[in-house]
């Protein structure tokens, strides 16, 4: 297959195209960048210059491919980060690569994610992701209007620690804080939860779905259902020689920042549905594994 991803020189996104070169697709990858641009083709990969914001260009990309993978989105967790103006572009190319497939019957795959579809209990696929979540992130939702619309759409739900080599998301920003306070931390006994996969597993999946994943399917790549937050601070506390220690939630804030939120959310999630009807059974280090491998630290 021609396959057209978006984000394909970002940590996820990069990993699913080295994955699908190595199962023979042909793949076309989006770059905002020169650099990106010789990233991808280093990689054996075809470049198509735009954006998230260029929907000409997506529309472009779709339209000359057997499918498309989507894994790009605007992540800025500063202070000055928009993340409703995120959620737009992503909603507003979705719409665009989604219209340029309707009635193809050729796939979409969009990255979703698991964290806040039932706090507190084990995720499974069969839940429906809630209306009113705090965070405005609306891929799953509006990929999925297309699968009655002739578009083989599939949402892959990520959870909250997508793990490996080149990570930079929550867990460097943690050990980033660990370091600047001298203290590892979690929120109270650190018994919340997070799902976790590595980004391999991840990669895999997401051609299993791109080859296989019926219309309006949703996937877990989960391979970790639950690590306590405490296991990942006494590992950061490890390697940087840092105490580890139980804060309450008001303090969280000032210690954690704007990640408070993420080191105090109970959110597991399982893939035994998703291990079942695909196939895909995670086979790369769980997340604990990875941290102590030492590559986070150097």
């Amino acid at each position: 297959m021609r396959v057209f991803v978006t984000g394909a020189t970002g940590f996820i996104g990069s990993a699913v195209v080295r994955e699908l070169l190595g199962a023979g697709h042909q793949v076309v990858g989006l770059a905002r960048s020169d650099q990106g641009a010789a990233s991808l083709a280093a990689a054996g990969a075809e470049v198509h210059r735009g954006s998230l914001a260029d929907l000409d260009s997506l529309r472009a990309g779709a339209a000359e491919a057997d499918g498309v993978i989507h894994t790009a989105y605007i992540h800025d967790f500063s202070p000055a980060g928009d993340p409703a103006a995120a959620a737009r572009t992503d909603g507003r190319a979705i719409e665009a690569l989604g219209e340029t497939l309707a009635g193809s019957g050729r796939p979409l795959v969009v990255a979703s994610g698991s964290a806040l579809l039932a706090p507190g209990r084990l995720a499974t696929e069969d839940d429906n992701m809630p209306g009113d979540m705090p965070h405005p992130r609306v891929s799953e939702r509006v990929a999925l209007q297309f699968a009655g619309r002739g578009v083989r759409v599939a949402a892959m739900r990520l959870p909250p620690s997508v793990h490996g080599q080149g990570d930079h998301g929550f867990v460097p920003a943690l050990i980033g804080i660990a370091r600047a306070k001298g203290l590892a931390a979690c929120v109270g006994d650190g018994s919340n939860r997070w799902a976790a996969v590595h980004r391999l597993d991840a990669a895999r999946l997401f051609r299993l779905a791109l080859q296989e994943a019926p219309a309006g399917a949703r996937l877990h790549a989960v391979g970790d259902e639950g690590v306590p937050f405490r296991d990942i601070a006494e590992v950061i506390g490890r390697h940087l020689n840092v105490p580890v220690t139980g804060i309450s939630r008001e303090e969280a804030d000032a210690h954690f920042g704007g990640f408070a939120l993420f080191a105090s959310m109970d959110v597991p999630a399982s893939s035994a549905l998703t291990q079942q009807r695909f196939g895909w059974h995670p086979a790369q280090p769980g997340l604990i594994a990875d941290l102590d491998a030492g590559h986070y630290f150097s």
